[in-house]
């Protein structure tokens, strides 16, 4: 029996039958919202017990032929969201920005989007799941406004004055600094109603009236929060809700000057259109971030690179995909913590390891001859991480083990596998739980091999909650 049936799965199977969304649907019984839900969330989403036995009904009826494209796609391309089919295309490429999104000034979009999320109804979450722009509808408006754009840390007319001493604004630089290493050290969006309070509080004080360079370091924090924000949305599921924050953190930054932090924000949109499936938009939003980087050090550059090279492990450019692999460990050669600004001090060696090291075991799922490249820069990475960045630590274990799977090495995957479990279990991060579903997948078919039995026993108890 298939077990944990996500959204992938479903849209596998359909794929596999060979018909559309409005067929499947008819056929199943299933509305086909929800239908077209799972095409979109693909692997987190995990369906409830009644949807996963019918999914089962249609695999066993499924002639011979049909169950080997199943098998064979989520052997081969197991991905959070399936490439597009034109059912997909046609749902996502309507969604468009909000209006304001690119004209008002950065306090209204702030007040308006903290605000929002902050009075967030349960089903008004779930729709926060959805709804990333893509395509056309994404770059356009973006990079209009950079080329043409005019926001600065200029005090708008009409303001009370408020004035802030360097005292509190240091407190709020702090503060800032503070939830981003926590983010960084546990993920899972755990304290995010926090970081938009603390988001508010910035933002209301940047609508009175303060001398220049205060205005300025507050503007900058309201960028360091809204990033903060964006990556604790996306860690917790919310794309939608990541995205727009992502665009606050970009637009705010370049109001106060600080074009590197726009480009790391840019990076940071990248990201999550990489872990939705989107490549030539992730690879679009890269180069725009690289041009926004002419004054950054080494280490942002370095990190460019890699989201550069990770979109052309999506795109299956294996020689591009080195090259940008290259060019970022030239950069970090010459990366200097001391000139770094603190919010790129996550990225060291281990980081470059794992980074590396993740994007070619994406590669080693379509072609496993890059499984022991992949294994070796991700064993790199467990040595040199710090004990304290968990959701990293995780992920890096996690990758360890598939690639000992695509290996055939079942005894050693299964060893590391269990040890990964241990540090799973102490983090709420969404993107590590995708991970885990991944790797649940693709031991489907050796579980009747003991020790994956014993090791999906144990990985069931965290794959099986539902979404």
């Amino acid at each position: 029996m298939h077990e944990a049936w996500t959204g992938a799965d479903a849209t596998a199977l359909r794929r596999a039958l060979g018909v559309s969304q409005a067929e499947f649907a008819e056929r199943t019984g299933v509305a086909l919202s929800t239908v077209k839900k799972w095409a979109r969330r693909g692997m987190t989403v995990t369906l409830p017990s009644f949807f996963a036995e019918l999914m089962e009904t249609h695999l066993t009826r499924a002639t011979p032929q049909q169950r080997a494209r199943f098998v064979a796609a989520k052997q081969a391309s197991i991905t959070i969201v399936l490439p597009c089919d034109p059912d997909d295309r046609a749902d996502s490429c309507a969604v468009q920005w909000e209006t304001g999104m690119w004209t008002a000034d950065c306090t209204a979009i702030a007040h308006d989007l903290t605000r929002e999320d902050l009075m967030l109804d349960r089903r008004q979450a779930a729709r926060a799941l959805v709804g990333v722009v893509v395509g056309a509808n994404l770059l356009e408006p973006l990079e209009r406004w950079l080329l043409y754009g005019s926001d600065r840390a200029a005090t708008p007319a009409g303001m009370t004055r408020y004035r802030v001493g360097i005292q509190e604004v240091e407190r709020l630089e702090n503060a800032a600094r503070v939830f981003r290493e926590w983010d960084d050290q546990y993920g899972g969006g755990l304290r995010r109603k926090a970081v938009i309070g603390q988001l508010n509080e910035v933002n209301d004080l940047l609508t009175h009236t303060q001398p220049p360079e205060i205005r300025r370091r507050l503007t900058v924090v309201l960028a360091h929060l809204a990033e903060t924000v964006a990556t604790m949305s996306w860690d917790s599921g919310q794309q939608s809700t990541a995205q727009r924050y992502f665009v606050l953190a970009v637009r705010a930054a370049l109001a106060a000057g600080d074009s590197p932090f726009a480009a790391n924000s840019l990076a940071g949109m990248a990201r999550q259109l990489l872990y939705l499936g989107r490549a030539a938009d992730a690879l679009e939003l890269v180069r725009l971030a690289q041009d926004q980087a002419a004054t950054a050090t080494p280490a942002v550059r370095a990190m460019l690179r890699t989201r550069e090279a990770r979109a052309y492990a999506h795109l299956h450019r294996p020689s591009a995909f080195h090259h940008a692999c290259d060019r970022a460990q030239e950069a970090i050669a010459e990366a200097s913590p001391s000139i770094d600004p603190y919010w790129i001090g996550y990225f060291d060696d281990s980081e470059m390891a794992g980074t590396i090291g993740g994007r070619l075991l994406e590669m080693a799922q379509r072609t496993p001859e890059f499984a022991s490249e992949a294994a070796e820069q991700i064993s790199r990475a467990i040595a040199l991480r710090q004990p304290n960045r968990l959701r990293s630590a995780a992920l890096d274990q996690l990758g360890l083990a598939e690639a000992r799977l695509i290996q055939g090495e079942l005894e050693e995957a299964c060893r590391l596998g269990h040890a990964a479990l241990s540090t799973v279990e102490q983090t709420a991060s969404d993107r590590v739980r995708v991970k885990l579903r991944e790797i649940f997948a693709r031991t489907e078919h050796v579980a009747n091999v003991r020790t994956v039995a014993e090791l999906r026993d144990r990985m069931r108890v965290l794959v099986a909650d539902p979404v």
